[in-house]
């Protein structure tokens, strides 16, 4: 890059001088391309954490508000099978709890891809949604949130060591969707990790394995988060603090009326295009966060 930028300056100095504007498009198309490749390789130093080329687990729950934060909670799902799809990974809701009337409680989603994590991780968080509610027979203007957790799946063999007289295991009939097949059998699964107190809950396979399976791989990814933000904690300690995704710290707002816009919040990105935000097109919306927050 650096020889590039010193030959095509050179040429550059060279038609001044002489005054020779036969080099103009060549000079042009050259400094378009190295922007391009700079930008890129920008980009590049955004995806370089120590887990961004991990798979990942998304968790989204359902604010204060009852049937409106649940339906803004299955909204933000579909957004992010939508972009999972768009991106080519393979998406696996593997526990979701229904709302009451409508939408969803809760869903754990697990992303297979490569830098699946290093993307999503930029939009953990509280989602902020205003529109006219389609549940308010008077049509009034509500306002929603939504907690997204985003998690790197833990490297089984590396990562985290699980003792397993350190689990409590229980297993019962899932209750909601699924059919009777999974009903009728005591197919769910809840993991209890005694000295963390953590407890992880699946029930959307038909088999009683497969739900260990994933509950086994949302307990190592939710341990290692715990590490993590010990290790973290010690870290700030000496830099100052650091802004948890809690209730109030919204990143972003998608505000459906009385206009449209979607606003990161963090880095000022918005667009009138809520339609395909909605419908899962976020990489623009992913990569300027991405890129304001390298190196920091």
């Amino acid at each position: 890059m650096q020889e590039r930028v010193t030959d095509t300056h050179e040429l550059l100095t060279l038609a001044i001088e002489q005054g020779d504007l036969t080099l103009t498009e060549i000079l042009q198309s050259e400094i378009a391309d190295i922007s391009s490749q700079l930008r890129e390789q920008e980009f590049q130093l955004t995806l370089s954490g120590e887990y961004d080329k991990r798979n990942s687990i998304l968790a989204i729950h359902a604010g204060a508000g009852g049937t409106e934060s649940q339906d803004w909670a299955q909204i933000l799902l579909r957004m992010y099978l939508r972009w999972a799809e768009r991106r080519g990974y393979n998406a696996t809701v593997m526990d979701i709890s229904p709302g009451d009337e409508a939408g969803i409680k809760s869903v754990l989603v697990n992303i297979v891809g490569n830098l699946a994590y290093g993307y999503i991780k930029s939009d953990a968080g509280v989602h902020r949604l205003v529109r006219l509610s389609p549940f308010d027979s008077a049509h009034m203007r509500h306002t929603s949130f939504a907690l997204v957790e985003v998690l790197p799946e833990a490297d089984q063999q590396s990562d985290v060591i699980i003792n397993a007289d350190d689990l409590r295991i229980d297993v019962f009939r899932a209750s909601g969707h699924g059919g009777q097949s999974v009903q009728k059998n005591s197919t769910a699964v809840r993991i209890t990790h005694i000295p963390s107190g953590i407890v992880v809950t699946c029930q959307n396979e038909r088999s009683q394995f497969q739900n260990k399976e994933y509950a086994m791989k949302v307990l190592r990814a939710r341990l290692m988060e715990l590490e993590s933000k010990r290790r973290a904690e010690q870290r700030n300690k000496l830099k100052g603090a650091h802004i948890s995704a809690e209730w109030g710290n919204q990143i972003r707002s998608y505000i459906l009326h009385p206009y449209r816009m979607v606003k990161d919040h963090r880095t000022g990105y918005e667009t009138s295009d809520t339609n395909a935000i909605l419908d899962g097109d976020l990489d623009q919306i992913i990569q300027a966060y991405l890129i304001d927050n390298v190196g920091r």
